[in-house]
């Protein structure tokens, strides 16, 4: 699935008999979409980040960029990072190599609960796609 809401998958869930493995939405510190992560991780949906980089929108964020100096790391790997220490299925978009090889490099360090919890209040509903909220 992609961009369904629990409205949208308690809509879906209560007709069909095998639940969607995968629910495909935005995801970021930015849209911090917490009800519906818990949501899918109580039904066993994997929720799976996209724009988990806010297309560049949020990347020169000065808590973000204190927190990756911090870490040494870059803010594009910290939100990579966040994304995945909420057990998400990451997609971080890009087509320099360098930037792929840098998106990669997440796996050799965590981001501690002070700073989880500080990433998690930077949402403000940022979204840089579309929102299905009202879809019917």
């Amino acid at each position: 699935m992609s961009n369904y809401t629990t409205r949208h998958l308690d809509e879906l869930l209560s007709s069909c008999e095998v639940v969607p493995a995968v629910n495909q939405v935005e995801f970021s510190p930015f849209l911090f979409q917490r009800d519906l992560l818990d949501y899918c991780h109580g039904r066993g949906v994997r929720l799976e980040a996209y724009s988990p980089l806010t297309k560049k929108r949020r990347l020169k964020d000065r808590a973000l960029g204190a927190m990756a100096v911090r870490h040494g790391r870059t803010p594009a790997q910290i939100l990579i990072r966040w994304a995945l220490q909420h057990d998400t299925v990451v997609i971080p978009k890009s087509a320099d190599r360098g930037r792929i090889a840098e998106n990669a490099g997440v796996f050799g360090f965590e981001i501690g609960p002070d700073d989880m919890r500080a990433l998690d209040s930077l949402d403000e509903g940022l979204r840089t796609s579309w929102n299905p909220t009202d879809v019917p």
